[in-house]
């Protein structure tokens, strides 16, 4: 009797030695993982950022010349946005995402707020119809890239919190729907701003899709992108039909048409002469003729024609696969990760950066109407390039603590081995 109860106080000690040395294990593999990056997402971020910085240069050097004495001006400034963007994008990956998991409802508000933020006087500047925009000195930021990032981060923590039942049809559908409409009658009506309005509805759409893989729900989110995008054309139906976006949807259906088409379709036809004329490989870098002020403020919205002019067909492929490979990356790590919050965020940035991707392209090459999207990493805008290099900072901690995660499991499944 003595022996074995001897017997299970060493084997006691031995399993307590062993969850100890495992746990010291884990604890260094934590440290270590810290550090620890997806390097291709990195790697395709950053050559997606130096392509943007080399073709901003050539698309603005005219532009800049003329405007400000200064070749380099908007090169300069998209520089310094990628430095800074580059240099938080590796520190926010360091921290640990689901800490806002509960601060959903602030991040909500946050969304409100920099959306409204452009009617503060004094700081909302307009341009083309449309006050989007707020300057602070030499700097012009544009808010609504930052209300996009509060709400994927708000819906996703409203979809993670286990405390509301969402079998219940309000809780799943009609809180969120509600919630949404201020956001799109504040881009619609104060902003002025379809684009981003459209963009909001559908990455709620595809959060609240994600949150629950049932079928049956999967249909009502259907049914819920529908609503939204009924309700955002009711809210802005008068300003769609009449200004400048439904001469943008007239010029979109009838490019070819009328007495002069290069009149009504000024833009949309001059980015087609620059990507028919660029061919299969170009007419070579820095040696656009659209630049040259056929296309007004080629560096911005219109890059991408800009890119194919002078890269051809060829550097066009290079910078879709490029978007291919991040977002391929970015459903993995949706795909590998399990934390609800981390899951639901990881998607929203993921389909935020494609969507943008992919209906700039559809812009640029008329296959849609112009909607004012700019094409991420690529087209000017050194706050936008900041916000968009931070969320990618976001998406890789996402990965690191999956990977943790993973480690997390595999050390304690050797622990287990040893009891």
């Amino acid at each position: 009797m003595a022996k074995t109860k001897k017997k299970e106080k060493t084997n006691k000690k031995i399993i307590n030695f062993n969850d100890k040395f495992y746990m010291g294990i884990l604890s260094f593999n934590d440290i270590k993982n810290k550090g620890t990056l997806d390097y291709i997402l990195v790697t395709i971020t950053i050559i997606l950022t130096l392509i943007g910085l080399v073709m901003v240069l050539s698309a603005s050097a005219p532009s800049a010349l003329i405007n400000y004495n200064n070749s380099y001006y908007f090169f300069n400034k998209e520089v310094l946005g990628a430095v800074v963007g580059i240099i938080m994008m590796f520190i926010i990956s360091i921290f640990d995402i689901t800490k806002l998991k509960k601060s959903y409802k602030l991040f909500y508000l946050l969304a409100i707020a920099s959306a409204l933020i452009v009617i503060v006087p004094g700081l909302g500047t307009g341009a083309k119809g449309a006050t989007r925009w707020l300057k602070f000195g030499p700097i012009t930021f544009q808010p609504s890239e930052l209300t996009k990032l509060f709400l994927i981060i708000a819906y996703s923590g409203y979809y993670s919190d286990t405390n509301i039942d969402f079998t219940k049809f309000k809780n799943y559908f009609l809180k969120p729907f509600v919630a949404i409409i201020p956001i799109i009658a504040i881009l619609l009506k104060v902003q002025n701003h379809a684009s981003a309005a459209i963009i909001v509805t559908l990455i709620v759409s595809i959060i609240t899709a994600m949150s629950s893989i049932k079928m049956a729900d999967l249909g009502k989110s259907f049914g819920l992108l529908v609503a939204l995008l009924s309700g955002g054309f009711i809210i802005g139906r008068n300003a769609i039909i009449k200004g400048f976006r439904g001469n943008r949807l007239a010029a979109w259906l009838h490019t070819w048409e009328g007495d002069n088409p290069i009149r009504t379709s000024y833009q949309t036809v001059q980015s087609l002469y620059a990507i028919s004329s660029g061919g299969l490989f170009g007419v070579g870098l820095g040696k656009s003729k659209q630049k040259y002020l056929y296309i007004p403020e080629a560096h911005n919205d219109f890059i991408f024609a800009i890119i194919t002019e002078e890269l051809g067909l060829v550097g066009a492929i290079v910078v879709i696969g490029l978007f291919i490979a991040f977002a391929i990356r970015g459903y993995l790590i949706v795909a590998r990760v399990k934390d609800r919050f981390s899951k639901l965020v990881a998607t929203g940035i993921t389909s935020l950066i494609i969507l943008q991707a992919f209906l700039n392209i559809g812009v640029v090459t008329n296959t849609i109407p112009n909607t004012g999207i700019s094409l991420p990493f690529l087209s000017y805008g050194n706050t936008s390039l900041i916000i968009l290099l931070i969320s990618v900072g976001i998406l890789l901690g996402i990965s690191r603590n999956a990977k943790i995660e993973e480690k997390t499991k595999d050390v304690q499944e050797g622990a287990n081995q040893w009891k």
